[in-house]
């Protein structure tokens, strides 16, 4: 198993903090994974620069758009 897929399954059902290409940032609970890294995320959230949050609610997040993943 890589350090990728043991770092996802250890933050599976967590709050996650997800920054994309872009410069766009999402947060929401990271409900499922593949190989590619393609994200479920539930409760998803879009936060912007300015602070003001948009709720997305469920989001798949295609993998090659992730820049980082962190636990909040």
């Amino acid at each position: 198993m890589s350090s990728s897929s043991e770092f996802l399954q250890t933050v599976m059902g967590q709050i996650v903090l997800i920054k994309l290409k872009g410069g766009r940032e999402v947060r929401g609970i990271l409900k499922s994974y593949d190989m590619h890294m393609n994200l479920i995320l539930q409760d998803a959230e879009e936060i912007h620069k300015d602070g003001n949050v948009k709720k997305l609610g469920t989001l798949i997040i295609r993998g090659d758009n992730v820049i980082m993943i962190s636990p909040v």
